[in-house]
């Protein structure tokens, strides 16, 4: 699994193509069931995803947000981004172009303890 360990509290997976794609978050979110982080999913090689793809996300968003952390997709494709709007899903979950600005969103956005 391409997952990063950008710091304690934050991992970046660089996604890639089915069956890739599905193998990846199946990985994330059993590592998630053991510890919580923030999560930077970056698409950049990611050049379609089917209604499979979208329940997987689904289901990440949903225990992301069971654990109080954050998800940032980033790097996503004209095409690909295509779908989101199509589905109505650019409003459910927060996008940034590139990873660097993904950190950056979610540095931004950390509660002050």
């Amino acid at each position: 699994m391409p997952l990063e360990k950008w710091s304690d509290k934050v991992n970046v997976l660089h996604l890639a193509d089915d069956p890739q794609f599905t193998d990846d978050l199946q990985a994330l979110e059993a590592q998630l069931a053991s510890g919580a982080a923030d999560v930077v999913l970056d698409f950049a090689a990611v050049h379609f995803i089917n209604s499979s793809n979208i329940a997987r996300l689904l289901k990440l968003r949903k225990q992301m947000i069971n654990t109080d952390r954050r998800l940032v997709l980033c790097g996503v494709s004209t095409q690909v981004w295509g779908t989101f709007l199509v589905t109505g899903l650019d409003k459910v979950f927060q996008f940034a172009d590139n990873v660097m600005l993904a950190l950056a969103t979610i540095q931004i956005s950390q509660p002050t303890q």
